[in-house]
């Protein structure tokens, strides 16, 4: 049996921010079809020179990318959103962490995401709800 849903999209998403996530989609979509493992390698290069990003700033990245795109918006999109997120952050010069990890409570399943400062941004979940498996924090400048 299933449940209808509604996706929630944010409004108010400049028209700029939408053309910028829909850039950076495509290979937000390709990388997600790596393993883990080549995944943390493309986006440890991708953040070289990059500054830390801000919540404000990452925020604004995922409200883009599920503005941008249905697949993004929704509760499978998780890894595609939390990528386009990362990448459009590096198209403004800034790096949130970008986190894959499980549900630490059960049923146990997987997610990805990402911080800003220390916290998941736009998860509206408790700190702690999600265990880290792979992060690819922020490089040293």
């Amino acid at each position: 049996m299933t449940t209808p849903s509604a996706l929630e999209r944010p409004t108010g998403v400049p028209l700029g921010h939408r053309l910028a996530a829909l850039l950076v989609l495509l290979p937000a979509v390709a990388l997600a079809l790596l393993p883990p493992r080549r995944i943390r390698t493309v986006l440890g290069v991708v953040r070289r020179g990059a500054a830390p990003a801000t919540t404000a700033q990452a925020q604004d990245a995922r409200d883009a990318m599920c503005a941008a795109s249905l697949r993004c918006a929704g509760p499978k999109g998780c890894l595609p959103r939390s990528l386009g997120a990362a990448l459009l952050c590096r198209l403004r010069g800034t790096w949130p962490t970008w986190c894959t990890g499980v549900r630490v409570v059960p049923p146990f399943t997987a997610h990805a995401w990402i911080e800003a400062e220390g916290r998941p941004v736009g998860e509206g979940l408790p700190d702690g709800y999600f265990a880290r498996l792979v992060a690819v924090e922020p490089a040293d400048l």
